[in-house]
């Protein structure tokens, strides 16, 4: 990969970083996009991690096709957003991060707000 290493989607509760590899292919056609790093809060979760973070019981991190991306200012947030919006289909934002996932037993097409 040109822009991300497995370390950044490792799991901080057992190491692991079983992610899909068109899902990354995908993250790193949008980061190129946008042309600014994108810090990844979150990507694989094993079942322990993911209950302690309040994650939901079928979360598409759980099946490493999702990541959190940090935002750190509104600037930030609409360069990762259009280039994310050019690359795939679902989307959630919140306040300091952009989830990104393809989780095709989901809806297809919609973009979330976090409150």
């Amino acid at each position: 990969m040109k822009y991300f290493t497995m370390n950044e989607f490792k799991c901080p509760c057992c190491n692991q970083a079983i992610m899909d590899i068109k899902f990354l292919h995908k993250l790193e056609m949008a980061r190129e996009m946008a042309g600014i790093p994108f810090v990844i809060n979150s990507g694989f979760r094993c079942p322990s991690h993911n209950k302690l973070v309040g994650g939901s019981s079928n979360s598409s991190h759980l099946k490493g096709i999702a990541a959190d991306i940090a935002i750190k200012n509104s600037t930030d947030r609409r360069k990762i957003l259009i280039a994310l919006l050019t690359c795939f289909n679902r989307i959630g934002i919140g306040g300091t991060f952009i989830h990104v996932d393809i989780d095709e037993t989901k809806n297809p097409n919609v973009v979330w707000v976090y409150n």
